[in-house]
């Protein structure tokens, strides 16, 4: 008996997805911020940094989550809809990476912060990195960690819609 194709395809897309939900399940949630408190956020405890991560939503742009990670630990998925996200952490030297199926430049920086400092990450995407055709085609992303200046960051993360 021959299996459909098809078939095959819609199942793995299935249990991916399964997968997916409960391996996002198990993570920490991060603190989302709304785009009028996204450059405020709750109240930074004493003596800590804060770092905030976010994309800029662009439709035609990859629809994939950026898994964020500070130190080798994953801290958060970046959201492709331009939300934003932020930890507090203790004052030190961060490496900032992003996991991509492509290896470039510039994915990964390193940010010092001391005490009531603020760093802003940008993550940027570049689709197709990887593609293959035939009729299962996809397209794998790259993505790119950019420390943003405070005040370009603001002006970005203020001037999203509610």
């Amino acid at each position: 008996m021959r299996r459909n194709p098809v078939l095959k395809s819609w199942r793995q897309w299935a249990v991916g997805c399964a997968v997916g939900a409960l391996l996002a399940a198990g993570l920490p949630a991060p603190q989302e911020a709304s785009a009028a408190s996204a450059v405020v956020g709750s109240p930074m405890p004493p003596g800590a940094a804060r770092i905030w991560f976010y994309r800029n939503y662009e439709p035609y742009g990859s629809r994939n989550m950026a898994p964020v990670s500070l130190n080798g630990a994953l801290v958060g998925y970046v959201q492709p809809d331009g939300s934003a996200f932020y930890r507090d952490v203790s004052p030190g030297r961060y490496h900032v990476t992003v996991a991509s199926d492509g290896t470039d430049v510039n994915q990964a920086k390193d940010v010092d912060l001391g005490p009531g400092q603020q760093a802003f990450v940008k993550i940027l995407a570049a689709t197709g990195w990887e593609t293959g055709g035939g009729s299962g085609s996809y397209a794998r992303d790259t993505f790119y960690v950019s420390l943003v200046p405070a005040q370009v960051a603001q002006g970005e993360l203020s001037s999203r819609s509610q």
